[in-house]
């Protein structure tokens, strides 16, 4: 499960949601809009009560791109030698 449908829609959504929800999280499911939140937390409770583990996207409207340092992206690989490292998941 991969989350391109929820980014390629939010991407799509993005000037009506900037018009109507700036500022807002937003939940996006199956490539359409499920909801707008004041808080990253109400909007999480909404996302996991009614979809559970996902896959959905929570993203603020008119925030900045996210970029994530490679210590975030990469995990060791468990029992390996200390520099061998996998794509995290």
């Amino acid at each position: 499960m991969t989350l391109d449908r929820e980014i390629a829609a939010f991407d799509a959504l993005k000037p009506t949601l900037e018009m109507h929800h700036l500022g807002k999280f937003v939940v996006i499911k199956d490539g359409k809009l499920a909801g707008a939140f004041d808080t990253l937390d109400t909007a999480a409770v909404f996302a996991v009560s009614r979809y559970g583990r996902g896959p959905y996207l929570i993203r603020q409207v008119g925030a900045p791109p996210v970029h994530l340092p490679a210590s975030v992206l990469y995990r060791p690989i468990e029992g390996s030698f200390p520099w061998t490292v996998s794509a995290g998941n």
